[in-house]
Parts: structure tokens; sequence; C-alpha cells
């Protein structure tokens, strides 16, 4: 044997002298490399990176087989990433040495070389990609499997779960990190128009539910997608990544160069926050996060919110081997079935406890440690992996991918979790490597050892927190740090010259298009156009981006198009069709929003520039004093509680963000698309400004019609024409078009056209007029849609909400993922046309304001799991009925659209003291708001109740839901609104929701008690409100035995309360049971 090993010792060396790197490593003798020269480490590595991950790369496109045994081999793009990081680290490595024996370019040219088998399997799918970044859904998405040999397509989207944002974003993420260090990946113009269309798809992550890290979507593992937070925060690192990067690196030029739309990675960067610590809604927190966390995403700018998140992975999923993915994961435990590919209901509960361990993530967090300078973090995990860690016979470590329970301790491990031993995945020698673990333990290897240090490892920094990051962009509009106090920079442009002079005698001063010249101001639709030419290929079949507007981020820039300088006017001032535009309160707020926004989120290099146009209508009649108050606050600077600076645009223009659109480059051949500027209306200057035209607020009788519809809906056509005719009251003339319409059809001939013309000019007259509820009614006829509804909708979603849609007390339509306009436009116009038809854009505006609102005060709606619009309004009416005490109650649909913004903010507030309790919980229960800790108590409570919960027909059994489940999942938070759907009263459901808080009380305080049966909800209320009649009982009360109001009225607290009355009744059903004897003493009552 002595023989044996001094031959191995002596080829180690002759290799070494005279070893060639295109000869096959027959023989390894590891030797430990503490102590030796530079040289003698690197070749440690080399040695183990060689035999354990490039003996595995394909040949032919590049990558890496996730298994490493058999023919059929198939090659992960996530996997295959980190694989071809590396062999890139330890190029890096290598750089050191002068005489590196062509090893730096083997390697860095191995990496290369999967990045590029990468981009040629993507590109061979340009079709997928023109679909998803259209509608992004799992039949068109981007494939995250290949067959590793060919590159081919191995599985059909309905066999396997492609849709992973995250593999696309850690491709992108990657080639930005490689080429920075030099290397060239991207080769030629059709490749960079490629990587700009999966920049277009990568954009909205924020709103595509996908498979995740682990291909298998929701943790039930039942083919369902979710929005994942690991993807989301990968999707925003690659933006901020890629976000004016040269893709050719340094001989580069400016038709190479990426573009990012600054406001959809901001959606992405408040999806990410809103998310966290959670994963996803069946996730209650998972390891996938830790790549996202810290290296090599580093997706986070909030300290504490990374804490909050790290702490609560290693507490729930951190074990004696490693992490847990997530709870309850039966992923290669003893008790999955393998031979199916989804599970049955209820059946991830068997996993409980005997979760397989992955030590990858304790390299994880050694990588963690390096880069946040955190010694002590990286001798935890290297002590806690070492043991772990399985040799091969020629002693290369190796990294098994889990440790499992075997078959025959799964119930001593469950009876005694951590007790029992487990063993490995792999060790090597049967020649199965996991190569993700693999080249992630090299990573960590170099990096611990100071053969790498972070800043090679992350040339873009994106390591170093936010305030100490330079821009390492090649372009000056790359994101730097947030800054808090920011002056936003505001030129006033007046649509005409007889406007600017008006306002001038009011000490306004502002420009007309023509004084900014050359200088030309744009729409944002005129910016969209522009776009639509970037990343357009014609051979790979690709257009260019979507039709998508561009938000306020975007607009605030100052643009460089085909040799003109372009600013953007912002999309409220757009002329819309939809009546919330007519009213001038809702302009004033929403600029005042737009500055808020851009104060809170603007990150770029250089000050913000934005166009306020004042058009002559926002002048008129009434408008004219609040629009003059907001341009004197605009001169003050100050506006909204956000710093602002008046200028000239073309003094402005120096200190703003300039971004060159070279994307439209065009030869003498083609010719130049059309963009229009903003025009100046050539009116005479010193005629005078029709403002005293618009009349005042209308009046209620005004908006009233003179008609009765039950009166007419059964006349004649030619009766309800005549009458048409002859009527003045623009109320009876909505009411009469609206049966005419849905009598005859919108092209039906009236004296004035057809019955929609007619009805279009009925909404104009009355806008100009202010008959709100005249408005409403014709808008809702003529079937109208607010714009930005589908991106408000989204913008809930996001937050962990879910919106239902439909009129108070009928069927709702529940919206749980992003839908398109379309398909949000035929559920209002389906469910809320039913009561009345102006519900239908009513709740339109609202979903407008909830999701501005949420976006910038998410506080306001906290306890609120599901925004339901038609109860929404229900609380809003509610609210109008105490305002008005005895007199008749203001319409809600007569109100402005900002009146109605402001009321919607008023009942968000928290309830005032002085409301009595019968209001308090019709407000609170109209808003579904429910205390803190509300679902948890519910858990704890279905735990003690083995045959479930009932309230109003609806039935939450215990099993399978505690099966299925976790306490702290967003699922079952959602599965207990359900219960609660059925409730037809608000302050009825608040009794409901307080008597659920009583049970849990008493649960808590008396751990011998259980419910023996169905615990019908219903009943204990009755029960509760008898023992409350007896007390209150009076002799002319007899006749009124049903009516709950006195005790709706009710404190809940103190001996009189409506929990005294609960907490009877509950007890009384609970000792009804049998009581299970506790371990401490059987006679403990509480």
């Amino acid at each position: 044997m002595a023989n044996l090993d001094d031959d191995r010792t002596s080829s180690a060396h002759a290799f070494l002298k005279y070893g060639s790197i295109y000869e096959p490593l027959k023989s390894i003798n590891l030797p430990k490399p503490e102590g030796g020269s530079l040289w003698d480490k690197l070749d440690h590595y080399y040695r183990i990176v060689k035999s354990t991950l490039l003996l595995h790369q394909s040949p032919t496109t590049g990558l890496f087989p996730t298994k490493t045994y058999g023919d059929n081999r198939k090659a992960k793009v996530h996997d295959s990433l980190y694989c071809a990081a590396c062999a890139w680290a330890l190029a890096l490595a290598y750089r050191r040495i002068d005489d590196d024996k062509g090893r730096t370019h083997e390697l860095e040219h191995s990496a290369i070389k999967c990045m590029r088998g990468i981009l040629y399997c993507y590109m061979r799918q340009a079709d997928k990609v023109q679909q998803f970044k259209q509608d992004p859904k799992p039949s068109a998405c981007l494939h995250s499997v290949f067959s590793a040999h060919t590159g081919d397509e191995v599985f059909s989207h309905k066999e396997y779960g492609h849709l992973q944002i995250n593999a696309v974003s850690l491709f992108l993420l990657y080639l930005v990190e490689m080429i920075s260090s030099g290397l060239q990946i991207i080769y030629n113009t059709d490749e960079v128009s490629f990587i700009q269309n999966l920049v277009f798809c990568v954009e909205r992550a924020y709103r595509v539910p996908d498979f995740g890290v682990w291909e298998r979507g929701s943790k039930y593992n039942n083919g369902s997608p979710e929005l994942h937070s690991s993807s989301v925060g990968l999707a925003k690192a690659a933006l901020e990544a890629i976000n004016g990067f040269n893709l050719f690196g340094n001989q580069g030029c400016s038709w190479s160069v990426i573009f990012v739309d600054f406001d959809a990675h901001n959606r992405n960067r408040q999806t990410l926050c809103s998310l966290l610590p959670r994963e996803s809604r069946s996730h209650n927190t998972d390891a996938a996060l830790l790549p996202c966390l810290s290296y090599p995403a580093f997706a986070l700018d909030d300290e504490v919110l990374f804490s909050q998140t790290l702490d609560k992975i290693i507490r729930k999923l951190k074990g004696k081997y490693g992490f847990k993915r997530f709870l309850r994961d039966g992923y290669r435990t003893a008790l999955e079935d393998k031979t199916r590919r989804y599970y049955k209901p209820a059946e991830i509960k068997l996993f409980d406890g005997i979760e397989c361990e992955f030590p990858l993530f304790f390299i994880f967090m050694i990588i963690d440690g390096v880069f946040r300078g955190n010694p002590a973090q990286v001798k935890e995990y290297q002590d806690l992996l070492e043991p772990l860690l399985q040799h091969t016979s020629e002693g290369c470590p190796v990294v098994p991918k889990y440790y499992y329970v075997p078959a025959d301790f799964v119930e001593l491990e469950k009876k005694n979790p951590g007790s029992q031993k487990r063993f490995p995945s792999n060790n090597g020698r049967d020649g199965k490597f996991f190569l993700w673990g693999q080249a992630v333990y090299i990573i960590a290897k170099l990096l611990a050892d100071k053969l790498v240090n972070p800043k090679d490892m992350d040339p873009i920094g994106r390591y170093i927190p936010p305030q100490d990051q330079r821009n390492v962009s090649m372009r000056f509009s790359n994101q730097g740090p947030l800054e808090n106090d920011l002056v936003v920079h505001v030129a006033l442009i007046a649509e005409s010259q007889r406007l600017q002079v008006f306002l001038n005698t009011y000490g306004i001063q502002t420009q007309t298009p023509q004084q900014v010249e050359p200088i030309q101001i744009w729409a944002q639709k005129e910016l969209v156009k522009a776009y639509f030419h970037l990343g357009v290929n014609d051979k790979l079949g690709l257009s260019g981006r979507p039709d998508r507007p561009i938000g306020c981020l975007g607009t605030s820039k100052i643009y460089r198009i085909l040799g003109k300088t372009v600013v953007c006017y912002s999309i409220i001032f757009d002329l819309s069709d939809f009546y919330m535009s007519q009213d001038v309160m809702m302009l004033i707020d929403d600029i005042k929003n737009a500055l808020q926004f851009i104060k809170q989120y603007w990150k770029m290099h250089g000050r913000p520039l934005f166009v306020v146009l004042i058009r002559e209508d926002n002048i008129r009649g009434s408008r004219f004093n609040p629009i003059l108050d907001m341009l004197a606050a605009f001169r003050k600077g100050i506006v909204g509680g956000v710093k602002v600076h008046v200028d000239r645009v073309q003094t402005l223009i120096s200190g703003a963000v300039v971004e060159q659109l070279d994307f439209l480059r065009i030869t003498e051949t083609e010719e130049a698309p059309v963009f229009k500027s903003l025009e100046e209306l050539d009116l005479p200057k010193h005629s005078k400004v029709k403002r005293q035209s618009s009349t005042p607020n209308a009046s209620e009788l005004e908006q009233e019609p003179d008609v009765n519809i039950n009166d007419w809906k059964n006349k004649s056509t030619y009766e309800i024409l005549q009458k048409l005719n002859d009527c003045n009251c623009l109320a009876s003339q909505a009411l009469l078009s609206g049966i005419l319409l849905k009598r005859e059809g919108p092209n039906f001939i009236t004296k004035e056209g057809t019955v929609a013309e007619h009805i279009e000019r009925i909404y104009r007259r009355a806008g100009s007029k202010k008959l709100w509820s005249v408005v409403r009614f014709a808008a809702s006829l003529l079937g109208k849609l607010v714009d930005s509804l589908a991106p408000s909708i989204t913008n809930v979603l996001v937050q962990g909400k879910q919106v239902t849609l439909g009129a108070f007390g009928q069927e709702e339509e529940v919206i749980s993922n992003p839908l398109s306009p379309g398909v949000i436009k035929n559920i209002i116009y389906e469910k809320c046309h039913l009561q009345d038809e102006r519900e239908a854009v009513v709740q339109q505006e609202l979903v407008i304001h909830i999701g501005w609102i949420i976006s910038n005060s998410p506080e306001l709606f906290r306890g609120m799991l599901k925004i339901r619009v038609g109860w929404i309004i229900h609380a809003m009416k509610y609210e109008l009925k105490i305002r008005a005490g005895d007199m008749p109650a203001k319409d809600l649909y007569q109100m402005s659209p900002s009146e109605v913004k402001q009321l919607l903010l008023d009942i968000l507030q928290p309830q005032q003291q002085g409301r009595s309790w019968l209001n308090r919980r019709q407000i609170d229960g109209s808003l579904n708001r429910t205390p803190a800790g509300f679902y948890d108590r519910v858990w704890q409570i279905l735990e003690r109740t083995p045959n479930g919960l009932i309230v109003a027909g609806k039935f939450l059994p215990q099993q399978p839901t505690l099966s299925d489940m976790t306490m702290y999942e967003m699922n079952f938070s959602l599965l207990v609104e359900d219960m609660l759907q059925n409730i037809d009263q608000p302050e009825y459901r608040q009794i409901i929701v307080e008597l659920l808080m009583v049970i849990s009380v008493i649960l808590e305080r008396n751990p011998e008690l259980e419910f023996q049966d169905k615990v019908d909800l219903d009943k204990v209320v009755q029960e509760a409100f008898h023992g409350f009649q007896k007390d209150h009982s009076s002799p002319r009360g007899a006749e009124k035995q049903d009516d709950m109001t006195a005790f709706y009225n009710t404190h809940p607290m103190g001996k009189k309360g409506t929990c005294s009355y609960l907490s009877k009744a509950v007890i009384t059903l609970l000792l009804e049971g049998e009581m299970k004897p506790s371990n401490d003493d059987p006679c403990t009552i509480s």
C-alpha cells in the first residue's frame, strides 16, 4: 500500500510539473491545501472541479446534467448556471497567477460555453418569448429543462412546471456579472435583441404566478403556480443589474445596451417587500429565499426585513443535516409515492417532521457570512457542514443532495423530532453527484479561503449596501441610492399663449409648447410608440416592447430620440374618456400623489423633471380656484409635502436624467417613425379665457329624473321617443335612453342620431354640469372602462390580498390572480348591473382609489384580507347615513369622484371612539376587518373542534384542513374568509368574529376542554342573544323578538357586554361534551 501511495504522490507531482490541462485526471491524490503555495491551493480545487463538475459538462451544448449517470441526461437551466458560476469563480482565482498553464482560459470558456448553451436553448424558443411577453401563461413560457446533449425540449408544459421566472432572472444576473468581469458571451445584435425581450418577460414577474425553484408551485404539489418572493426578488435583482448594461462589455456601443422599464422594476420591488417574510400564499417560509436575499441576488435593500426573513428561515427550517426546503415538503421522503406527479389532498400532513434536510443551504450561509463580513457565521456553518460531506474514492469532497429518514425510523422521528440518524442521498462513489451543491461548495471554499474575494464574485457590487454603491452602469440613468430629501424639478406648461397670459396676471409663470422648442413635449403614449422599436428582430419573430403605459418615473426623464430632445408629461394629464378626469379635484389629487410617488421611489442619479400640463378646460368656472391654489403652492416650493423647484424647461434639463433611445437607428433607406408632440392651441393671444361658463355644483333635484322607470319601461318605443324629444331633464333623458338601449340596441335611430350617440351626448353635458349621478348612469350604459383598472387590481393582489367584485348582497367574483382589462370589464358589468347601473362604474372608481391607497398606505388595510368592493361601497353608504343623523342621507352616486375618494379614506381610518357600537360593527363588518392574530386563533379553535365549524351554511372541517395546511399560511386565512363569506349582515359578521376570539380565549385558558360536536356559530350567537334578551326584556318588545339591534349596539366588554353573553353560551356548549383529563390537574377548570 505504501508503494501505491508513493506512486500516487509522484504522479501528482509529475502532473503539477509537466501535466497538460487536456490530459484526463485518472488518479487524484488530494492533500489538504493549508499552508501550501497559491498554485497548490488552486490546483487542489482545480482537480475537484475537473473531476466532479467539468467531467459531466456536455461537449456539445455546454450544459450540465441533473443526473450524472445513465444515458438520457437532462439539464436544468438553474443548476447549469451555478455550475458555470463555479468554473468562472475558479477562473477568477487563477487570474492571480501569471503562468496558469492555460487553466484560466479553459475555466472561463467552460463558463462561456454553458451560458451560450443556455442562450442557444432559449433562442430556439423565441416564439414562446414573443407569446409570453404579451400574455404570461404557463403554456407560453421558456422551458427550464432541456436535453443536455442536443438542447431539445424534453417535457411539454403539461408534463413539467417550466414556468420559473427565477431561472430566467438568474441567467440575466450571471450574464451581467460575467460580462462585467471581462468575459465575452453575447456576440451579435440578434442576441442583444433576444436578451432585451427576456427583460420584457422578467419585468412582469410581480404579477406572474410561477412554479418557483422547486418546480412544484403551491406547497400542496397539486399543479397550481403561486407568486413567489424568491422569483420576484431574483427578477428585481436581474432588472437592477442589467438596466443600462452593455452586453458587448467595454467593446460595446449604444445599440448593445439593455433598457429596463424603471416603473416595472419598482413594482417588483414593492411586491417583494409586501410578500416578505413569506415565500408565497402556501409557503410561510422557504429555503429558496436564501439565494434571493444573499448571494447571488442580494435582492433586498431593507435590513430590518432582511433580518426578519432570515431569522424566520433559520428558526423554522434549520436542522442538524441542513435546511428543510419548506415545512411538510415530501420530496424524496420515505413516505412519498414516487409514481405520482401530484399529491392527494391532505397528503402533505404525512411528511410533517420527516422532511429531507439539504446541506446545500449550510453552504449558502457560509457564503452569506463571507459577503457580510461575519467570520463567526462562516465558522458555525463550516463546522456543521464538515461532518456531512462524503468523499469519492480519490478523496474529492462530495455534497450530498439531501439527508433523509429511512422508512424504518419514520415513526420514531415523528414521535421525537431530531432523534433519528439520517442518511445521505449520494456519496460520489456511486457516480451520483449533486452538481448544484458541488458548484456552490467550491464557490464557498474559494471565498472562505480568500482565493477570490466578494468583489471578484460580484463585480457589479450588488452586495454593497445601496447607499455605498457607485454607478457601475455604462449609462447615466442607472439606479443609485434612494434620496429621502429629494427636490422634484417642475416645468409648468400652458397649452395656449392665451392661457399663459391669463395665468401671468395671477403671478403664475408658465411656458407654451412653442417657447420650449426645439425641445418637444410628448404624451407618454408617444413614448410607448417609440419603445415599440426596442428589441425588434424579424429573424427571430420578435416584436418590440409590449403596449404598456410608461409610469411616473419613466416620464420624469429626458429622452434623446432621433436627434430630438423630448420631455414627457405623465399619464394623469392624458385626455381620458372616463368621467373621473372631469373632476378637477381628482386631477389635483393625482398630481400630489404622483409627486409623492416620485419622491419616494426615485433612485436615479439626477433630478426628476415633472411636467405639469395646464389645459384651458382645467380653469373653467369653479375649477379655477383649486387649480390656482395648487399653482401657487408650486411657486412657494412645496406641494403635498414634497419639495419642488419650478423653472423653465431649458434650465431644468441640465440637472435631469437623460435617456438615449439609440435603438431607433434609421438608415437612409428606412422611413423614420412619426411621433406627435404637444401642439400649442392656436387662439388669439389677448382674447378672454372663458372661465365663467361652467356651473356650480348641481343640486340634488337636478340629479333626479322627473320620470319613473317603472311607469315607462313597459310603454311603447314610440311613446318613449316622444317623451325623449319633449324632455329637458338630463337625468330623465338618460333613464329613457337606457330603456331604448336595452330594448332596441345601440344603433337604434333617435332624433339626435343613434341611441348610443344620444347617451354619449348626455354623458358629456352631464359632466360639464357636474350631474355626477347622471354621468355615472350614462357611463354605465355605454360600458365605459377606466384606464389602469388591471394594474390597480394587481396592486391589491401583490399585497397578499384578494379582491371581490359584485354588488353587496349579490353573488361576487373573487379575483386572486391578475386579469386582463377585458376580463375585468366583463366581471364588473355582469355582477354589478343587477340592482343599479351606476354600481358598475362606482366599483371601477373604488378599485382605482384602493389600488393607489394600498400601494402608499398599506396600513389602512390592516386586518382586511379580502377587499370586497361591493361591501366597501355598503360601508360608505352606512357612513353617509351616520353623518346625516335624522336627516335624509346624501346619495353616494351624486357625489363627485374626489368626494367619493375622501369618503373612502375616512372609513378606512380606525373607527372614532364617539361612535355607537352598532355603527362601529356595521363599518368594520362591511370592511371585513379582523383583529390581530384572528386567523391563528381560528386555527387553534379548529385543533380542538374535531367536527369542524359552521356559519351561515358554510362548513370549515377540521380535516383535511389541518393536514393540508399550516397555522401561519395565507391559504388558511383565505379559507376562514371563505367560511365567513355567506354572512349577509356586516354587523352580524363582526359579532361572529368577536365570538371566535372569545372561543379562542376560553380554550386557551381551559386546555382540558374541547368541542365534541360540530360547532354551529349561528346557534351560539342565538343562545347568547336569548341570554341578552332575558336581562333586557320589556313587555313592549315582545313583537320584535328577533331584532338584534340592541345586542349589536352593546359594548363588548363588561358584565353586560356582548362578550359576557357569548362566553356563557360557549361554556354551556363546551360543558355538554366530555372533558379531557389534564396531565397537571384533572380538576382544573380554568
